[in-house]
């Protein structure tokens, strides 16, 4: 029996290809005879690097600037052609020092950085995942690193961070990297918000980036001349397009400036990873999250990979360190059973700090109810 683990991370606990280990252990454990392909996935925000890596991709690293200026270590993924750049890992809130979070300084700098190192190594198709942004600077700074200017109404070049977008007149795309005019950028997400007013980047998303009301406020207006400045050298009006409120504004100048599409994250991650490729032959599929909740059936990871499974006819199940869905939720988006850590351990820090064992634990249960001969015998009459 081939049964297909792919699952996304238990946020704060395992990654990705973590969790796919401990589940193939345990099955293998309980059913010695099954054969378990594992297939990491990601939606576009944290993982989606690893995931491509995981895949078959090349770990291309880079040196590049973080959110607040200081030099990280990260990397695009590149196969054929083809890069695998995860904003997250460079301008996210994970690379903030000291976990401060600064939403009127922080910058997508990096991100452009990486972008242009993919581009100078002959990269001509940039898969752009934007999830887990710690910037509200409309994706300006990624604009400045390829080579936009961005000048005040003095002619003075304008710093980073959203909030120093109050001050910009104009935007300079003479410099822009020439690449890109030859280049197909896919931006993977699955924010619909536009850039400005009450649904917009800042006020969605400006608090869990540290902004205040007035910060807010102040980031909105800024964001608007931003967008003036965009329009007018561009010719290019993305404010109102879905998706361009996603990771602080960087959808509307991937938009705007870098001719991006937007794809949901997690229909963009398996096809580069070739998951159709997997599911020929399988007789289950296993996806999962840390936590399996209201956010998993508008386009997160597990409900992409059961939903690929169930047009192939395959059943899947889920592993989850939390479950906040009843059966009659999680049915539409194809996955016929969950399976929590909480259910076997109640004390959901040692679901945090002891998630692997427990996993290998559930995933004994699985076999049992869905890998063994008595499962297939009780499906096949």
């Amino acid at each position: 029996m081939r049964v297909v683990v792919a699952p996304d991370k238990f946020k704060g606990s395992l990654t990705a290809a973590q969790v796919a280990d401990r589940v193939a252990a345990g099955l293998i454990r309980a059913a010695p005879g099954v054969e378990v392909v594992k297939v990491p996935v990601a939606d576009g925000g944290d993982g989606t690097l690893e995931a491509a890596v995981s895949a078959g991709y090349r770990r291309v690293p880079v040196r590049a600037e973080g959110p607040t200026g200081d030099p990280v270590d990260t990397a695009y993924a590149e196969r054929g052609g083809v890069a695998v750049v995860e904003l997250a890992d460079v301008s996210g809130l994970r690379r903030l020092p000291g976990g401060r979070l600064t939403a009127r300084a922080a910058s997508s700098y990096g991100t452009g950085q990486v972008i242009g190192a993919a581009l100078d190594a002959g990269c001509r198709r940039i898969v752009l995942g934007i999830g887990g942004s710690a910037c509200t600077d409309g994706g300006a700074g990624m604009v400045q690193a390829l080579g936009g200017r961005l000048r005040d109404a003095r002619g003075a070049e304008v710093g980073r961070g959203g909030a120093a977008l109050a001050a910009v007149a104009s935007l300079e795309l003479g410099g822009l990297h020439a690449a890109l005019r030859h280049t197909e950028v896919v931006v993977a997400s699955d924010v619909d918000n536009p850039l400005l007013g009450p649904r917009g980047a800042a006020a969605v998303y400006g608090p869990q980036k540290g902004a205040s009301p007035a910060d807010v406020t102040r980031l909105d207006a800024a964001l608007a001349r931003w967008a003036e400045a965009v329009h007018r050298a561009t010719g290019v009006d993305a404010v109102g397009t879905p998706g361009a409120g996603a990771a602080g504004g960087v959808g509307f100048a991937a938009l705007a400036v870098l001719g991006a599409t937007l794809q949901p994250g997690i229909d963009l991650i398996l096809d580069l990873v070739d998951f159709a490729a997997v599911l020929p032959d399988a007789r289950l599929v296993i996806t999962g999250e840390g936590s399996l909740d209201a956010q998993t059936l508008h386009g997160k990871a597990p409900a992409g990979v059961a939903g690929a499974a169930r047009s192939a006819g395959i059943p899947a199940v889920a592993v989850a360190g939390r479950l906040l869905l009843s059966p009659a939720e999680l049915e539409p988006a194809g996955i016929l059973a969950a399976y929590a850590l909480t259910d076997i351990e109640p004390d959901p820090d040692r679901c945090m700090t002891e998630a692997g064992p427990l996993l290998e634990r559930l995933a004994a249960k699985i076999a049992a109810d869905w890998v063994t001969d008595h499962h297939k015998e009780t499906s096949s009459s």
